[in-house]
This record gives C-alpha cells, sequence and structure tokens, in this order.
C-alpha cells in the first residue's frame, strides 16, 4: 500500500475529528469558503441517527432526557421512535396512555430545545399502521372462495359452504381470544359464480404468489423471485379452462345466511362462492396496549382512521411542532412485515375503473382456474397487482398528505416483504430508506434500491437502517465505532448520506450498567456503552461525509429501466457490481422506476435527464418481454429527442387493458425503435440510437432466472474509460479465520435463514429489521 500523502492523511485527521480543523479557509472564494465551513462544523442536520427504542411501556422522564442528552453529547443529530414487544417485561406506562402521551410530548419539546429531530413510527411495533382501534371492516382482506361441484339438469337447493379465511402469514401466536374470534368469524360474501367443470386439472403455477395471497422475504428466503414475469405461459387445452361466456352470475341469487336456489343446467358445474375474510395480520411485535389488527393498506379510508386514533391523537396531546427541522419532524414507516392482501370493499369497482373491465368473469384465476386461456389468465392477474399496487400508493399518499398538514415529512424502508414495486412504494418517501446489517441477512440491494431513489426523484436526503445484526452478546456487545466503520464507508460510497444507527435502546434508569437491552436484536449503541463519550469524533466523521454527500449532484452514466408490474426488487446485473458487498463498478449506475422515467425524464445534448439535474448516457432496458404501449411510448420519445438506448423489443403487453389492441400498439412502437426485420446492433432512432445486440448482450448471466440486464462488460464504450486501478473493490477482514482461496472476504455472517411463516420464535429473523 502507498503511504498518504501529507494532504491526504490531514483530510483523514480533519474527518475523522482527531486533529482540529482551520477556523478559516483556505480560500478566498465565497462558495469555496462556504463548502469548507460546512465540512469544519457540518449542521445538526446532517448529523447521523438512531433507531430508538422502547420495549413495552419502559418509559421515564428522567430516562428519556438523559438519552436525548446524551446523544446530543456525542453528535447524534436524530431518532427515530418505535416501542415494541420482544419479551422484555412490561413497563408502567402503556402506549397510548395519558402519561404516555406527555412523556413524548416532554421528548419532541426537549428534542426542539437541543436542535435535535425525532421521527415517530406510523404505528406500534415496526409493521406499518395498525393497532386496536382497527375494527375488522378497516383491517386487511382477502378474497377467498369454496367449491361445490353440482351435476345438471337439477334444482340445487342448499347452502353453499362458507369460505373460511386463511391462516394468518405470521401465525395465530399474536392473535389475542377477542382478535381470534374476530378473524375466524368475520365474512362477507362477494359473488358467486358457476362455470361448466374443466375437463382436467390444470391450474396457474405460483397463483398463491401471483394473486397476492403469499410474498415472502426476498432478502431471506432464496426462493423468492425479485420480479413476477408474464412470459409467454404453455398452452392450455381448452377444454381445461374456464370460459368466461358461460360463467354464470348467481351473486343475487344468495341468500343472506349463504343458501342457493338455482335450476342447475344439463353437465358437470362448479360453483365457487367468493367472499372477504381478515387476512388476519397484527402489527408486531407491538407493546400489548398497542397489538391490534394491521389497518387496509387499499383503503384510504383505512388509513385516515389509524392516523386518527394514533398519530392523530398523540398530535392533539403533544401540540404541533414548534419549529420547522427540530423537534418531531417525521412520521417513518418501517418494515412492511404484515404479508400480503388482494381484496378490499371498493376493490372491483376500483379495478374496473383503473383497468377499463370488470373483473368479476376472471375471479376464478385467483383460486387457480385457467380462465379464457393461460395469457389471458396471467393478464388479468398482472393486472390485478397492478391495481393492489396503485391502491397501496393511494393509501401512502394519504398518510402522507396527513402527515405533511402537521409538518411532518415522511421516511419509508419499501423493500422485502411488501406486495409493490420497491421503486414505486419507495417514491411516496421525503427519505427514502435501505438497510444494511453488521450480522444477518443481506440487504445491500435495498442501499441500492434507496440510492436510486434518492437521485432520479431529487431527495437530498437518503437514509440506512445501519448496522443491524442478530445474534445476542456476541455481536451486539462486540461492536463499537472502529468495527462498523468500514461497513458504514461502503454506505457512503452507494449513496447513502444518513446513517441511522441500529440501535439506541432506551434506558429508564439512570444508574443501571450495562442496563436495558432489545432482546438480542441490534447492536448496542448508547450511552451505558464503556466507549459512548469516546465516540463523538466518528459521529462528527458521519455528519462531515454526509454534508458533503448532500451537496452537489451524483455521477452516473448508466440508468437501469426496472421492469413494470408489482411485486418488484430492482437489482443491477451482478457484473456492474460484484463483491459480498457490491461495489459500483467504472461508470456507475442508478436504477429507475418506470413511472418516474414516463414523468420525469427528457433528453438534454443526447443525455436523459431529470429536473433536478441528475443526468446520464445509457438508458438499459429489461430483458422483458412485456411492456406497456404507454412505458415504450416514453422511450421512444427519449429516442427521438437523442437519447442512447440499449435493450431487446418487446412483443406484448403485461396487462388485459385494451387487449388485444394493447399488443398492436407494442409491436407498432417496437418496430418505429427496432426496425421490421432483425434487430440491428446499433440503429438510428431520430437524434438518438437503439442499440441491441442479441448475439452479446446477455451473455454469462450469473443467474438468468434472476438477471434482467446485459452483462457489464458488453456495454457500448462510453469515454474516457473508468480508471479501475483507482478503484480497488472494498473488502474487510474477517473477524475470525483467514482469508478464503486467497480474497479477502467480508466478516463471517450467518448464512440467510428459510423464514417459515409459521415460526414464532421470539425474536423471529424476519422480525429483526
Amino acid at each position: 500500500m502507498r503511504p498518504l500523502s501529507i494532504a491526504a492523511s490531514a483530510i483523514v485527521l480533519l474527518l475523522t475529528g482527531l486533529v482540529q480543523a482551520p477556523a478559516q479557509a483556505p480560500a478566498q472564494d465565497p462558495a469555496a469558503s462556504d463548502l469548507w465551513q460546512q465540512f469544519v462544523t457540518p449542521p445538526d442536520a446532517a448529523r447521523p441517527w438512531v433507531y430508538w427504542y422502547f420495549m413495552d411501556g419502559n418509559l421515564t422522564r428522567q430516562g428519556m432526557s438523559a438519552d436525548l442528552q446524551a446523544m446530543k453529547r456525542v453528535g447524534i443529530g436524530g431518532g427515530i421512535y418505535l416501542e415494541v414487544g420482544l419479551g422484555i417485561p412490561r413497563g408502567p406506562v402503556p402506549m397510548m396512555s395519558k402519561p404516555w402521551q406527555q412523556l413524548l410530548g416532554d421528548a419532541f419539546a426537549e428534542a426542539d430545545t437541543l436542535g435535535m429531530q425525532l421521527a415517530m413510527a406510523t404505528g406500534p411495533g415496526w409493521c406499518g399502521t395498525g393497532g386496536p382501534w382497527i375494527k375488522p371492516e378497516l383491517a386487511m382482506q382477502h378474497l377467498v372462495a369454496s367449491e361445490t361441484a353440482v351435476t345438471g339438469p337439477a334444482q340445487f337447493d342448499d347452502a353453499l359452504p362458507q369460505p373460511p379465511p386463511r391462516k394468518p402469514y405470521f401465525g395465530e401466536a399474536t392473535l389475542t381470544p377477542d382478535l381470534r374470534k374476530q378473524w375466524k368469524n368475520f365474512y362477507r360474501d362477494v359473488a358467486v359464480l358457476a362455470f361448466p367443470t374443466p375437463a382436467g386439472k390444470a391450474r396457474i403455477a405460483d397463483v398463491e404468489e401471483k394473486a397476492l395471497y403469499h410474498r415472502d422475504a426476498f432478502s431471506s428466503m432464496p426462493h423468492v423471485k425479485p420480479f413476477l414475469t408474464v412470459a409467454d405461459p404453455a398452452a392450455v387445452p381448452p377444454d381445461q379452462c374456464v370460459d368466461p361466456r358461460q360463467i354464470v352470475d348467481l351473486t343475487d341469487k344468495l341468500s343472506p345466511d349463504g343458501h342457493l336456489s338455482w335450476d342447475v343446467p344439463p353437465g358437470q358445474w362448479t360453483i365457487l362462492r367468493f367472499g372477504r375474510t381478515l387476512t388476519g395480520q397484527t402489527t408486531r411485535p407491538a407493546p400489548d396496549p398497542g397489538l391490534g389488527f394491521e389497518s387496509d393498506k387499499l383503503s384510504k379510508e383505512a388509513v385516515d382512521a389509524h392516523f386518527d386514533a394514533y398519530l392523530g391523537t398523540l398530535l392533539a396531546s403533544t401540540g404541533e411542532p414548534q419549529h420547522p427541522g427540530v423537534g418531531l419532524t417525521t412520521m417513518h414507516f418501517d418494515s412492511w412485515e404484515m404479508g400480503s392482501q388482494n381484496w378490499t370493499p371498493a376493490f372491483r369497482e376500483e379495478f374496473t375503473r383503473r383497468r377499463g373491465y370488470d373483473p368479476l368473469r376472471f375471479l376464478p384465476a385467483m383460486s387457480g382456474y385457467v380462465v379464457d386461456g393461460a395469457d389471458v389468465s396471467e393478464r388479468f392477474l398482472w393486472d390485478l397487482r397492478q391495481t393492489a399496487q396503485e391502491l397501496v400508493i393511494d393509501g401512502m399518499a394519504e398518510l402522507k398528505a396527513r402527515g405533511a398538514a402537521h409538518g411532518l415529512e415522511l421516511s419509508i424502508e419499501p423493500y422485502d416483504l411488501n406486495p409493490c414495486a420497491d421503486f414505486k412504494l419507495g417514491a411516496m418517501a421525503d427519505v427514502p430508506m435501505g438497510e444494511f446489517w453488521t450480522n444477518g441477512f443481506n440487504t445491500f440491494y435495498s442501499c441500492i434500491e434507496a440510492a436510486s431513489l434518492g437521485h432520479t426523484l431529487g431527495r437530498p436526503v437518503i437514509g440506512a437502517e445501519s448496522f443491524t445484526a442478530e445474534g445476542g452478546d456476541k455481536w451486539a456487545w462486540q461492536e463499537y465505532p472502529g468495527s462498523v466503520k468500514e461497513e458504514g464507508d461502503w454506505a457512503f460510497c452507494c449513496g447513502i448520506n444518513r446513517i441511522t444507527i441500529h440501535r439506541y435502546q432506551a434506558q429508564p434508569a439512570l444508574d443501571r450498567f450495562p442496563g436495558m437491552t432489545m432482546s438480542s436484536i441490534g447492536i448496542h449503541w448508547e450511552r451505558t456503552e464503556t466507549w459512548w463519550d469516546l465516540s463523538s469524533a466518528y459521529h462528527l466523521y458521519l455528519a462531515r461525509c454526509q454534508q458533503m454527500l448532500r451537496r452537489g449532484l451524483f455521477v452516473a452514466d448508466v440508468l437501469y429501466l426496472a421492469p413494470e408490474g408489482a411485486p418488484q426488487v430492482f437489482r443491477p446485473p451482478v457484473s456492474a457490481a460484484p463483491g459480498a458487498w457490491p461495489d459500483r463498478l467504472g461508470y456507475n449506475f442508478d436504477g429507475c422506476g418506470p413511472d418516474t422515467l414516463i414523468e420525469r425524464a427528457s433528453v438534454r445534448d443526447g443525455r436523459i435527464v431529470f429536473p433536478d439535474g441528475m443526468s446520464y448516457r445509457l438508458l438499459v432496458l429489461p430483458e422483458f418481454k412485456s411492456m406497456t404501449p404507454r412505458l415504450l411510448q416514453k422511450i421512444a420519445e427519449l429516442a427521438e429527442a437523442g437519447a442512447t438506448v440499449v435493450g431487446a423489443p418487446p412483443q406484448r403487453s403485461p396487462s388485459l387493458s385494451d387487449y388485444p389492441a394493447c399488443d398492436a400498439q407494442v409491436k407498432q412502437l417496437a418496430a418505429r425503435l427496432w426496425g421490421e426485420g432483425p434487430p440491428a446492433e446499433s440503429r438510428a432512432v431520430g437524434k438518438g440510437r437503439v442499440i441491441d445486440d442479441p448475439e452479446t448482450a446477455w451473455k454469462n448471466q450469473a443467474d438468468p432466472e434472476r438477471e434482467l440486464y446485459p452483462d457489464y462488460a458488453v456495454q457500448p464504450p462510453l469515454h474516457p474509460p473508468p480508471r479501475r486501478e483507482d478503484r480497488p473493490l472494498l473488502h474487510r477482514q474477517p473477524r475470525e479465520g483467514p482469508a478464503k482461496g486467497g480474497l479477502q472476504v467480508p466478516r463471517q455472517r450467518a448464512a440467510p435463514r428459510v423464514v417459515e411463516p409459521g415460526d414464532r420464535r421470539l425474536p423471529r429473523p424476519a422480525e429483526l429489521h
């Protein structure tokens, strides 16, 4: 290793705060002087945050004040308040009680006085928006069905079985006797459909996921797909399909008690009774007074009811934020750990309005039946997921607007388990957030997602839940600033500019060391640590880096377009971000959601530009055979205005909306971009060009089932070339044992676990966010 120059050594010492910086900048230029001053003394808003965790009612005024003052003393600028139940004995201050509200109001006021920022979780636990105030009608719901076989001609005059609710994704352990009763008993009929029974056993593959009954964690379950394709499904013989033209709507023949009278035509018939039930998902891991159903994420009415009961009640008691930028500034939506839902009382009407056709005769596809052919069924399910995503986003927009009316921003961790595209959900955040672990799951991709959201949407602050860990004392007590610094530096290189350390466990007592824990979760980063008063230099280093990284614009040449559809995880090709800690190579890149491209992108001087100043030289398309005409029209406009587009032509629309005309539009637009004959390697289109090299573009993919983009090495040359010799991969020496195969490897981490939904160990791996 080359020795550092004197200048470089001085910069390192200044960053770490080990020497005092000169009071005046060496340059006379006002801009340079301002930059220097912000580096020497970064503003409070640039300081790192912590997750400030409370254990079920264990709050004291003196403890909260001591925590805040200890944070301020060592240079922490803010904290996210979350209260959970993880087996620690309950404290004396129940959530939502008057004393609890008074203590939070005091904490908000003290943070205001100290010039610190606080965020309030959007609900009890760390899951979302729910609580005991959510009644069954406003809780998360599924569309379920029971099946009855009949033979005609005959008179059917009997009760149809009521379909039972599905088992909650995380099991029944969190259901109190009263919640369990409500979960089992809540049922509302939606429709009754009958159709000639198909001849065979053909069913839609993976329908549980495609119909949003089930979505596992991509970060911790190897089988989970990052995206669902609408490829060319295998043809199903017509006699094994449900013919929608022969479906008989019997809904108005069903009595309130479930009794059906119907003259059955000749032949074998199947009757499906559809109804909506509760998913049974509760707030988790909530303190006991906050335990209740999660609110319906597809209903703005449910979001409003939750806001009024939880955040509205708290704000009415504590008062509005006193000063801009300090005190309570933010609502925080943390992990989506509540399973999927696919129905809400107004779903049929919303679907019809948004997709342009009534979903009624396609509902058997949600039970796995192939309706009008495999292609049509897959398109319907794509539309179902798209509608559910749009309703989730509408609900999140409502939550955001309600908070904004009180002067609050919204931060979101949009990855894992959610039924949306990560980019779509994350776009609702004022502060998009990812997460990375010191010991545990591989969620580095979520930081790439958060950085891409920030860059393409003009969000100046990009956060990350940082140094999360599980494994008990082996990890929790051994971490300290020096052991995590390199991983934090990786996050800065990735694009993160607000480190939010997981976690600071609230300490209700003043005289107990090491004090209260958060069960076995998280590294210890609180005032009871022996090194606490020595940590200010590291926090100053973080603040300086974060302030510098918020100035100017990120530099990248490649813009990877994420596919349409939901759920959707964005991952760049492995070749563009290799290593156990993904290292951004060469020209650098961002990902971009389809709606962001459509609504915000334009072209200037041959570059794709966004209103906030970000620009890119290449737009790289995903290797998807389907694309909506709306998105492809935008890509054509960008190319004709001068953009360079890399990718293969799509062949069809993924949707049943305006089918089959939508497919004809896609083919016309594809011909406009790629030409009528075999695709050329490079083709001029207006002022721009389209590049498609089918012989080499998708070779050497590390994971064909999950890779969507060309290998980094085969992208068209850009000039000047990157200086690879100046960009060594970021490595970290293992804590234990020699490097494997002569290569430095990250610290020995626990292998990703396969989390079983019914597993109720405390804490569950999926609860470790």
